[in-house]
């Protein structure tokens, strides 16, 4: 029996060892981790550099709280701004904190052009997180059910389709701000056209709207740029990211520019333990680890080298519908339900998720030599060949 509340339908195997890109289970198997913890582990388990600046940290001092200066938060907010375009950073915890800070924002724009009801634009298959705010703003059914009543102060439109975002703009005069995913994480990996972010930016531009992107799974080097909106010519207004920025220590980030970077003022918004120095040490550790190593630009050779090793291994095979992916975010989809694919793949030694039901994702580390994204081409394809 436990005590746990049973909010995960957690898998039959419990790790108790990591080391690059592998786990070792309480009976000494090992798994290849191409899943990295949902893309949180983006430098694989027990990076020396990360672990040598957590024991560091954690020998000297782990928590002041934000009544007080924090020196690292500072120097972490400084780089967090030079490599992205952004010009301040609030620190939370999660993904889904920063989405909230992101949220606040823009209604607090909203208000301050006197709009009574701030309205933010968010699409279908999207995912923000599990409060309410982020809850309501997630574009799956499956994720509201049973927590009804849901915010006010959204309105959906289809990912990818510029045309229904300015439809809503014609018919609704009290929207403030988009709210999107670069490309679609938990929704199945799916990548919009070029132009999209682009026209999004133009739109906002012209309406006074803010727009907000939800990098929480695909900064931190993901997608082969530190952030996936520098594969276009456009800033969002805030962007926030989680996940990958501390290779496992807890932490959140809303980064804001222009206007939106000066909205939140003392009393607006806070976090007890957001942007601790434990957390900011094992970030800034990740920064320069993915600056040294050029890790952004091998994330975009080895994304380039295993959807090419995919497709060749599943040439023919009729059940996949489309094999796609940006960096080291990937995705093979089905024609049918393969969850069983996940329990086969703990047989096999490989960690795989699927999502929407037929969709297999892989998140594996930046870290991959060759061989091992070769390895992991090699076990998926077997698992959906066989």
């Amino acid at each position: 029996m436990t005590h746990l509340m049973e909010t995960y339908k957690r898998l039959p195997v419990a790790f108790v060892q990591g080391e690059g890109i592998y786990l070792q289970d309480a009976n000494g198997k090992r798994y290849l981790d191409a899943l990295t913890g949902l893309a949180v582990c983006g430098l694989g388990h027990a990076h020396p550099r990360i672990t040598k600046a957590i024991s560091e940290q954690a020998s000297s001092m782990l928590h002041t709280s934000n009544l007080y200066e924090i020196p690292l938060q500072a120097k972490l907010a400084d780089r967090l701004c030079a490599v992205s375009g952004m010009d301040a950073v609030f620190f939370g915890n999660s993904g889904a904190e920063a989405n909230e800070a992101a949220i606040k924002i823009a209604r607090l724009h909203g208000h301050k052009q006197h709009i009574e009801r701030p309205t933010i634009i968010v699409m279908d298959g999207s995912f923000h997180g599990r409060t309410m705010a982020t809850l309501t703003a997630t574009g799956n059914r499956k994720v509201h059910a049973g927590f009804e009543p849901l915010l006010n102060g959204f309105v959906r439109a289809p990912f990818n389709n510029i045309e229904a975002v300015r439809q809503i703009a014609r018919n609704n005069n009290e929207v403030v701000a988009v709210l999107t995913e670069p490309l679609l994480g938990e929704g199945g990996i799916v990548i919009p056209d070029d132009s999209y972010l682009a026209e999004l930016r133009e739109l906002c531009d012209s309406k006074n709207w803010l727009l907000l992107l939800d990098e929480v799974q695909t900064g931190n080097g993901r997608t082969g740029k530190f952030f996936a909106y520098q594969h276009t010519h456009i800033f969002p207004d805030v962007v926030t990211t989680a996940k990958g920025l501390a290779n496992g220590v807890p932490i959140g980030a809303c980064l804001a520019r222009g206007t939106a970077a000066t909205i939140f003022q003392p009393g607006n918004h806070g976090s007890t333990f957001g942007g601790n120095p434990l957390a900011c040490a094992a970030a800034l550790a990740v920064l320069d680890t993915l600056e040294d190593d050029a890790l952004l630009d091998r994330a975009a050779v080895l994304g380039t080298r295993m959807l090419a090793g995919f497709g060749e291994s599943l040439k023919g095979n009729n059940r996949v519908v489309e094999i796609r992916g940006k960096g080291l975010m990937i995705a093979i989809e089905l024609n049918e339900p393969c969850t069983e694919l996940v329990n086969r793949g703990l047989d096999a030694g490989i960690l795989i998720n699927v999502t929407q039901d037929n969709i297999v994702r892989l998140l594996p580390p930046l870290t991959l030599a060759d061989d091992e994204a070769d390895e992991i081409v090699r076990l998926v394809s077997k698992l959906i060949n066989d």
